[in-house]
């Protein structure tokens, strides 16, 4: 089969590679129909994601049809659709009992080098580094499924592959974002990012009810999309956000804020900026906090701190102190994307929103390493990118 592999920071190719098999009972194989290209495969395309090997093979935004099920796979048959969580649940362990399926205890088989960074290992993700487990991704023609009779969704007949392709992933990750954050009637929200998770954040606030959603943005084309969907733009490049959010809420600042960009961040040429690329840049840290820090000297006495966005291990200049002395509180983490897929679901069903919104792009998946430069440099006015292998 042909698969989006891993050759090292920036050189992504589409090898040959063999078909999976059934090696487990619980497995089953499915025949990948769709896919896409996430913000979080950037932090392996740019080098920010340790324990990446030659020859892995990437994506986690997958959905397919069953072509093979193991002899313990009881809920499903050949023929059937499915979409796949990016994270694999086992089902039974506590954190699955809990619906906490990111946390899962059995399915990270390289458990331990998670666990010497963060203290406790979470669920085992697809293509995304050998912290969670070195799965085989789905950027590829076929993809075997662990634990597939757990990590699944059945796709309801009637609703097409771009319609649900994205609670895999991003959907319910802005999702969680805005319930993390307690959005619900009246809220004013800042969300920091416009990316294809930032988007689906600010969809989610609304879903929730919010009344006023801010969003820091400086890309032009994320900036428009934003406006267009309802969103107070606030471009970092013209104004401080600070004083922009001052202004806009009368000295209130939001209740919520949200960071949906994670290790990548960056600014505008300001000190804390220069600082954490020199420090990135020789390994001493592994992400670019400005946006949180920001997002917490934004933040309203007593507000929550939803972090979405991915940090790999270690940041400097935290503001602890600011966090304390406002009374915040934080909630961040991988999402539980099947705790939140049947809601999710309903709401596409029923017309209240629409994913395709976000797709600015489409190819093959042989046009991948292409569409990766394009995703990653912005180029052409991307956003998001859908592929058919």
């Amino acid at each position: 089969m042909r698969a989006v592999t891993y050759h090292g920071t920036g050189d992504f190719r589409v090898d040959t590679h063999d078909d999976p098999v059934i090696g487990h009972g619980r497995d089953a194989i499915i025949r990948v129909t769709s896919t896409a290209i996430c913000g979080s495969d950037l932090h392996m395309f740019n080098g920010f994601m340790p324990e990446m090997k030659t020859g892995d093979i990437l994506g986690h935004e997958f959905m397919g049809v069953v072509e093979d099920v193991g002899p313990e796979v009881g809920n499903l048959k050949k023929g059937d659709r499915i979409i796949v969580p990016f994270t694999i649940n086992c089902g039974h362990c506590h954190w699955c009992r809990k619906k906490e399926f990111s946390l899962c205890d059995e399915t990270n088989r390289e458990w331990e080098k998670l666990a010497l960074v963060t203290g406790q290992a979470g669920a085992g993700l697809f293509g995304f580094s050998h912290l969670y487990g070195g799965y085989d991704g789905g950027q590829a023609e076929y993809v075997r499924i662990p634990y597939a009779d757990a990590t699944h969704m059945k796709v309801p007949d009637g609703l097409s592959d771009e319609q649900v392709l994205f609670l895999t992933d991003i959907f319910p990750t802005g999702w969680q974002a805005a319930v993390n954050a307690e959005v619900g009637p009246g809220d004013t929200v800042a969300i920091w990012g416009a990316g294809p998770v930032g988007l689906f954040t600010l969809k989610s606030c609304q879903l929730l009810g919010a009344e006023r959603v801010f969003v820091i943005e400086d890309v032009p084309e994320r900036c428009a999309l934003a406006r267009a969907h309802g969103a107070e733009v606030i471009d970092p490049s013209e104004v401080k956000p600070y004083d922009a959010l001052m202004e806009a809420t009368d000295g209130r600042l939001p209740e919520k804020v949200i960071d949906a960009v994670g290790l990548e961040a960056h600014g505008s040429g300001i000190i804390d900026t220069v600082y954490d690329k020199v420090k990135t840049a020789t390994f001493q840290e592994t992400g670019r906090p400005h946006v949180l820090r920001e997002a917490i000297m934004c933040a309203q006495k007593g507000g929550i701190v939803s972090i979405p966005g991915v940090y790999a291990a270690i940041v400097d200049k935290f503001p602890i102190g600011a966090a304390f002395a406002k009374a915040l509180t934080f909630r961040m983490g991988q999402t539980h994307v099947l705790q939140h897929t049947p809601t999710l679901l309903e709401h596409i069903q029923e017309g209240r929103i629409d994913p395709t919104f976000l797709i600015t792009h489409r190819g093959k998946l042989d046009e991948a390493p292409a569409m990766y430069e394009t995703f990653r440099d912005k180029k052409d006015d991307c956003i998001k990118v859908v592929l058919t292998p």
